[in-house]
């Protein structure tokens, strides 16, 4: 009974547009599952066939390229340390952290910040705040955006294969299976965050030492 109904919902003609609309919103939002919807219905796709496998990656690409642009302006229009989702102090650390890192390596930021919820929201509104160059940004995320879209395709076309019999039981497996790959990497993030926070509170003990060593040498 479940199986048939979700499988209904997935061959609903706004299933497109519904994708569409919460990528775009998981572009400033966060705590909306984008990543989720599109391994849910890629795995409807093997296992159900249903919906059109090649519709879901353009909504979801175009989704997510659209929120990062909507993240980019709020960044260009509102102080990034006042939005709500960033108040906290890992989300401080975080716009410290992607400041830096746009300024030394923004394309490659951009790119992998994609794949991290929380920190592509503070990525791209940093990006805004900071007025990188916009037609860069624009270049990048859109690469990003079909990147992350093929991605989440390929985990709900895993699930898919593995369980083509039993559709609920797809998705289910696809959405933990990206859940866990979203958290190792927000987990790879979150070090490489702490790992630059040590070494900008050792950096001042490193200058004073200098003009000391130098007084020796004199």
């Amino acid at each position: 009974m479940l199986n048939d109904w979700i499988v209904a919902l997935a061959a609903a003609p706004w299933v497109y547009l519904a994708l569409y609309a919460i990528a775009a919103l998981d572009g400033f939002f966060p705590p909306v599952p984008s990543e989720s919807v599109v391994i849910a219905l890629a795995a409807l796709s093997v296992s159900a066939g249903i919906p059109n496998l090649a519709l879901v990656l353009f909504a979801a690409a175009a989704g997510a390229f659209t929120g990062d642009q909507l993240a980019y302006a709020i960044g260009g229009r509102l102080d990034v340390r006042r939005f709500w989702i960033l108040r906290h102090p890992r989300g401080q650390r975080t716009i410290d952290w992607a400041e830096g890192a746009l300024a030394r390596r923004g394309p490659s930021f951009i790119l992998a910040a994609r794949y991290i919820p929380i920190g592509r929201v503070a990525v791209n509104m940093t990006a805004g705040a900071t007025r990188y160059p916009r037609r860069r940004f624009a270049t990048l995320t859109a690469l990003a955006a079909v990147s992350w879209s093929l991605y989440s395709v390929a985990i709900g076309l895993t699930a898919g294969a593995w369980f083509r019999e039993r559709p609920l039981v797809a998705v289910a497996i696809g959405v933990a299976g990206g859940l866990l790959g979203g958290l190792v990497l927000d987990r790879v993030f979150a070090y490489r965050q702490a790992r630059h926070q040590r070494h900008r509170a050792e950096a001042p003990d490193l200058r004073a030492a200098v003009p000391a060593d130098a007084a020796l040498v004199r």
